[in-house]
Formats: C-alpha cells, structure tokens, sequence
C-alpha cells in the first residue's frame, strides 16, 4: 500500500461534497475527492434531478390531455414509458458530465474509489482498479450520503418491488401499484405513475400524508389526488410483503381492520439511512448518535480537522442543505468562517402537481411552543396570473407573529409553489415582518402577488381575498 499526502480531501461527492470542494479550492485549498459512484452523489445521478425530469413529463402529459381547455385540438396521446425513462437518465448524466466539469475548472483531484478513515488524519482508499493508498491530510470534509432505509426482512429484487433508486432504472409502467410511505418520496412517484395511468395506492403509518408539512396542506393535497382517483390510506401498516413471480401481495392494516392488496409493482419509501458504515469513524473516535455524526455549527466534529455534512449529519436529509453545510464546513476548514449553520429556514419541496412548499414553522408547531400567532391565508383561485395560466387550484397559508407581524413561516400548495418559497424565505432570513412584505411592491400580474395577499389578510388588510 502505497503513502501519499494530501490538503484537503472531500469523501463523497453529492450535492454537499462537490459544492465543499469547489468553495474550498475558492479559498486556495488543493482539494482532492474521493468518490466511491458517481459524481453528483445520488441526487444528481439517482434522485432530484432524474425524478424531476419524470415529473415533468407527468405534468407535461396531464397539460396535453386538457389541451382543450386553451382551444388546442390534440389526437390519442400515448405514453412512450421507457423513452420517459431514457430521458431522465440522460439529463442525470448531462449534469453528472456537468459536476466534472467543475471539478477540472477548480482544478479538484477526482480519486474514483472507496476511502475509510484511521487515526492521525489518514484516509485509506482503493481505486476502481484495486490499488490501495494511505492518504494523510489536513481536513477532510465527509460526506458520503443516504441510501433508502430498508424494511426488514423485505428483500428488493428491482423488478417489482423497488427503491427509488431502482425505480428510476425502470422500464416498465406498472398497472398497480403500492407505495409504502408517503413523504415527499413517495408522494412524487405516486403522482407520477398514477398520472401516467398506473392504479395506484400510498400508504402511510401516520395520520397524514407529507408528514412534516402543515395539516392543512397536507389534508388539501390527500383530497386532490383522492379526487383524481388515487388511493390513500394514512394511519396504516403494510404487513406479509411477499412477491411471488411478478405479483406483490400484502397485508394493509389500520386499527384491527385488515385487508388484502394484491398488484404488479411496489415502491418503498420510507426515508434514507445514512452511510455511516464501514468508513472508520469508530478507529477515529468521531461521536455518531444512531448512525448520525454529530457537529457543532460549523459542522465540525468532535475530532479536530474532521467536519461532516449532508444527509450524515441530523436536520433535514435535503440536497440544498447540504449545499449551504458544505459552504459552510469549507470555510470554516480555510480559516474563513462567517456565518453559522441555520436549521430554522430550510425550505421543503415536494414536486407532485399541486406542488407543496414551506418553510419555517407549521401552525401545529405555534401551538405546541405557545406562540401567539395570526394566519393569512389566500386561495390562488383569487390570484389572476394563476387563473390565467390555468393553475387555480391550491392556496397560500403565511403564519406571523401577533405582536409584531414577524414571519414565523409560509406554506403553499400550488402548481409553482416551490419556485415561489424562496422569497419566504429570504423574508424569514432577514427576520422580516408582514408589514415590509406589504409594502414592497409586487409585479402584476405574477403569482408572487400571493405572498404579499396573504400577508395582507394575517394584518387584516386583504385587498383580493
């Protein structure tokens, strides 16, 4: 085995990762990736973005079959399923060639290949060809990412029962299909293949869909797709998972009532698990709380020069958060820390049509912490752009102090919902009130006009609603 040195190496290369060593060779680091798949990391290859390309082609497909709504005549439409396969799988790679990019303009060492920490800042890692080779190194920022949490003693065999990883590698349109988890996962395969003609039924152990979303939206999105013939069924147990051929029988459960469910595909998504496994930290002493490396604000562990970020650090196991850990972590490796790592405004998206969108706190939670709070909400139906372009559907639910109008959050379901969060969340950076966002001037006619509505009804000055 051979010895090299190194400045600072990035284990993994997801959307935290790249983003890491990118900021890091900014700040005049010689950076070095090791990345045992892809370069993307699972986002890129095998989540966000490949899955956002089938969404679209769901939505695109729904916009075709109401095409006479805007005075188009259209013929039989059929879907080409493994083309909208093909599809995804090319915009993943077209991204993936993207990232390499990057890294060649950064001037950042790609070492294809699996790495595992030892004491006194070494690396031991082996390339796609088997070589082995001890790296030591200055820092490291790791990031090695989630996989889908498995559920016992259910084997996936990809065929019919899946992940969403093997899900995305599908050729097949299912006739019939069980999704077993109804997080923003499992809600946007659910949406896709039902618009695409699959009969499809969620499941879900908690009392509602999108569980950490408000209630309100999440009970206004489960009655949308009931309506469009979608079988939900929440506070249920999926039991006897069992394949057999190219059938997947199962036993659902609520309460002591039982019934069977029998069809040609299933979907499990019931969250990620972090890959913490087999990559050294109990050699190095890093503290781990289930599976989760535990960081301070600038995701520093508890072993000098050794930082950790993304899905492997505890808050919310999203591609954007762990972008801004992986700034963060950079910087505070060169010396040139700002500002801490925030949780409290991480916006969540869910891409199903209505889309779902948040951030900050849900009503549920104002409740629980006891805060006095005033809502605004307003329905799109009310908003002329949404008219217009068609996207009635959905509504706009802020949430603001009572005594001083500060933003406590924002949650939207609509067709654009998740391009229209981020002011909210700017708003909620910068600790802004109802009244700034009253007073700032919206261009007419956009369906930002919503924010500054609903802003306007939680101070009791609605204009449109």
């Amino acid at each position: 085995m051979s010895s090299e040195s190194r400045d600072l190496i990035v284990l993994g290369s997801g959307p935290g990762g790249y983003v890491a060593a990118i900021r890091a060779a900014q700040l005049g680091r010689k950076v070095t990736i090791v990345e045992r798949d892809a370069l993307g990391g699972i986002c890129l290859n095998w989540g966000c973005i490949p899955s956002k390309s089938l969404l679209r082609a769901a939505q695109l497909y729904n916009d075709m079959k109401h095409a006479d709504e805007f005075g188009f005549t259209t013929g039989d439409i059929k879907v080409d399923f493994p083309r909208v396969m093909e599809r995804s799988r090319e915009v993943a790679n077209k991204l993936s060639g993207g990232v390499s990019y990057l890294m060649k303009k950064n001037k950042i060492e790609v070492v294809n290949g699996f790495g595992s920490l030892d004491s006194g800042n070494k690396l031991h890692g082996q390339d796609d060809s088997g070589k082995n080779t001890t790296y030591t190194f200055k820092d490291i920022i790791i990031a090695t990412g989630a996989r889908a949490r498995p559920i016992p003693g259910v084997e996936i065999d990809g065929e019919v029962l899946h992940t969403y990883r093997t899900m995305l590698a599908s050729k097949r349109l299912p006739q019939k299909l069980l999704v077993v988890g109804a997080g923003a996962i499992g809600i946007e395969f659910a949406y896709f293949f039902h618009s695409l003609g699959a009969q499809v039924t969620v499941v879900e152990m908690l009392p509602q869909i999108l569980p950490v979303e408000d209630n309100e939206v999440a009970k206004n999105l489960e009655r949308i797709f009931s309506k469009k013939g979608m079988n939900i069924k929440t506070g249920t147990a999926v039991e006897d998972m069992k394949v057999s051929g190219k059938t997947l029988t199962a036993t659902l459960r609520k309460g002591d009532e039982t019934e069977k469910w029998s069809g040609d595909a299933g979907l499990i998504a019931i969250g990620v698990l972090p890959n913490t496994e087999n990559i050294g930290l109990e050699k190095v002493g890093i503290e781990t709380d289930r599976g989760f490396l535990m960081v301070d604000e600038y995701l520093r562990t508890n072993v000098p020069n050794h930082f950790a970020i993304g899905d492997i650090v505890p808050g919310p196991q999203l591609a954007h958060k762990a972008s801004h850990e992986g700034i963060i972590a950079a910087e505070a490796a060169c010396s040139a820390a700002h500002q801490p790592m925030h949780y409290d405004n991480i916006p969540g998206c869910t891409y199903c049509q209505p889309q779902v969108a948040s951030v900050g706190l849900t009503e549920q939670a104002c409740k629980e912490q006891g805060i006095k709070y005033r809502i605004g909400k307003v329905p799109f139906g009310a908003i002329g752009k949404a008219i217009a372009i068609g996207e009635p559907d959905g509504f706009i639910k802020v949430i603001i102090d009572d005594e001083i109008g500060e933003v406590l959050g924002v949650h939207i379901l609509h067709a654009e919902a998740t391009e229209l969060i981020a002011e909210a969340a700017v708003i909620r950076s910068h600790e802004g009130v109802a009244a700034s966002v009253l007073e700032t001037v919206h261009p007419h006619p956009t369906l930002s006009e919503s924010v500054m509505e609903a802003m306007a009804a939680a101070l009791g000055r609605p204009i449109n609603s």
